[in-house]
C-alpha cells in the first residue's frame, strides 16, 4: 500500500534552562558550563551524543564531556558504581536501582530528551521491503526463515544480529518478543551497531538490529556511506487492519505519530547532588539548541512542540 511521505518541522521550543551555582566558600572543580566531566552513553547513541558534546564544547570552551560509549549493560553499572554522574540510555532507573540510590542518599533526576527506534536492516539484494509486527516473534524466536517470509531472493535460516548481548537494542527485543527469555542459536551479537551495519552489507541471511540515529541524519556523510550499505525495512503499525495493512519505516514523522512500532525514549538520568557540569549539560541537551541537534539527527525531540507536513 503507498504511504504518504512527510516532512518534520520544529515550530517550538522550550527555552533553555538556566542553572546557577550557589555560593560557597570554596569553589567546586565545575560549574554548569565549565570544567571536567565524565559520562557513560549507550553506545546506540553515540552519532548524536557526538553531535551534542562536540556543540556544548564549541560552546563553553572551558567544559570538558568525556564520554565513555558501552553497552546499555556496562554503562549502568559504571554509573552505579559512582565512575560516571550522568548516563544516556533507553531505559529509565529500575526499582532495584532507585532503592540502591536511595539507601546511599542519592536522589537521580531523570530528563527525556528524545524518542529513537530500532530499525531492522537487510542486505540491499534482500527483495523483501516490509515485515508485518506480529511475524517479529516468530523471526526473533528462531521460528521463521526467510522462505516462510515468501522472500523469493533468499531461502534458508534468518541470522538476527544484534550489537551487543548487554545492548538496549537486544534487551528491547527479548522484552517485546521473547518474554524475557535468551536468544536461540540465529540471533547473535557482535560489538556495536556500525559491525551489524558493516555484517549484513556483507550477508546476505541477515538482518540486523540497529539504532535509527546511525543511518537517519541525511547530512552526516558516515550516515550517508551506511544507507548506501544495507536496506530498511519497513514494519506494520500494531492496530494494522491483517486484511489491509500499512507499513512504516523508522522515519521522524512515524516515529512522532507512534505510526512505527518499534520506538523508544531517550533519557538523560544524573546522579549529581549540586548543580555542576552534569546539570549544565543536561539542561542544554533538553535545551533549545540540544533539541534542535536532536531534530537535525533525524529522530524527535522530547521537549520540543512539533508539526507534521504531509506532501506528496
Amino acid at each position: 500500500m503507498m504511504i504518504r511521505t512527510f516532512l518534520i518541522v520544529l515550530v517550538g521550543l522550550l527555552p533553555l534552562l538556566e542553572v546557577s551555582c550557589g555560593h560557597s566558600l570554596k569553589k567546586p572543580a565545575d560549574t554548569t558550563t565549565s570544567g571536567r566531566i565524565a559520562i557513560t552513553v549507550d553506545e546506540t547513541f553515540s552519532p548524536i551524543l557526538d553531535s551534542q558534546v562536540s556543540t556544548f564544547e564549541s560552546l563553553y570552551p572551558e567544559a570538558e564531556i568525556v564520554a565513555s560509549y558501552l553497552s546499555e549493560q556496562e554503562a549502568f553499572e559504571k554509573f552505579e558504581k559512582d565512575s560516571m554522574r550522568l548516563v544516556v540510555s533507553a531505559r529509565e532507573l529500575t526499582e532495584k536501582e532507585l532503592a540502591y540510590f536511595k539507601s546511599k542518599k542519592i536522589f537521580p533526576k531523570t530528563t527525556k530528551i528524545g524518542y529513537d527506534a530500532l530499525a531492522l536492516i537487510v542486505h540491499p539484494e534482500n527483495t523483501l521491503d516490509q515485515l508485518d509486527y506480529v511475524d517479529l516473534k516468530k523471526i526473533f524466536n528462531g521460528e521463521f526463515t526467510w522462505d516462510s517470509l515468501a522472500n523469493k531472493s533468499k531461502s534458508g535460516e534468518i541470522n538476527a544480529v544484534f550489537d551487543n548481548n548487554g545492548s538496549s537494542t537486544a534487551r528491547y527485543i527479548k522484552e517485546n518478543f521473547l518474554q524475557g527469555k535468551d536468544f536461540p542459536e540465529n540471533c547473535f551479537a557482535l560489538k556495536s551497531n556500525q559491525e551489524v551495519i558493516e555484517y549484513v552489507a556483507t550477508h546476505k541471511n541477515a538482518l540486523g538490529v540497529i539504532g535509527v540515529n546511525w543511518i537517519s541524519d541525511t547530512d552526516d556523510p558516515a550516515s550517508q556511506t551506511f544507507m548506501k550499505k544495507i536496506k530498511v525495512l519497513n514494519i506494520s503499525n500494531l492496530d494494522a487492519d491483517p486484511f489491509k495493512p500499512e507499513y512504516y519505516g523508522p522515519y521522524q514523522a512515524y516515529i512522532a505519530t507512534k505510526k512505527y512500532p518499534l520506538s523508544r525514549s531517550l533519557f538523560i538520568i544524573s546522579r549529581e547532588g549540586r548543580t555542576g557540569l552534569g546539570t549544565g549539560f543536561a539542561s542544554f541537551v533538553a535545551g533549545d539548541k540540544g533539541q534542535r541537534i536532536i531534530l537535525k539527527s533525524g529522530i524527535v525531540p522530547a521537549t520540543a512542540p512539533v508539526r507534521i507536513v504531509g506532501f506528496r
